[in-house]
């Protein structure tokens, strides 16, 4: 059974800087487009950003965009975040999951939501 395993977050000041990192169990981890979400209180989960299988393409949100960076190590089984110059609205549960990569859309085939990581942004 795939598990993801988000970690990473905390309280950090505006403008500062968190990287967070995604655990994947599975074997075929590399074979799918993999992203980051968020959900804030009261407010719908959205996508943030999305990695190709193999890296090469990425895609972003507006609202990240030039701040944010995807990577991931298909090695490790692993998917990144790194959050710069980091705002009081990107305070939100951070989760990673499969994602179809054209539309940043969850995509179901690969495992379910982790229990995601609390990132905080203080003004």
């Amino acid at each position: 059974q795939v598990q993801l395993v988000e970690s990473g977050g905390g309280l950090v000041q505006a403008g500062g800087s968190l990287r967070l990192s995604c655990a994947a169990s599975g074997r075929t981890f590399r074979s799918y487009a993999m992203g980051w979400f968020r959900q804030a209180p009261g407010k719908e989960r959205e996508s943030v950003a999305a990695i190709s299988w193999n890296g090469g393409s990425t895609s972003y949100a507006d609202s990240v965009k030039g701040r944010f960076t995807i990577s991931r190590n298909n090695a490790k089984n692993a998917v990144y975040l790194q959050m710069n110059s980091l705002k009081p609205e990107d305070t939100a549960v951070y989760y990673c999951a499969a994602v179809f990569l054209a539309t940043m859309t969850f995509n179901p085939s690969f495992g379910s939501w982790g229990q995601g990581t609390q990132v905080t942004v203080s003004s």
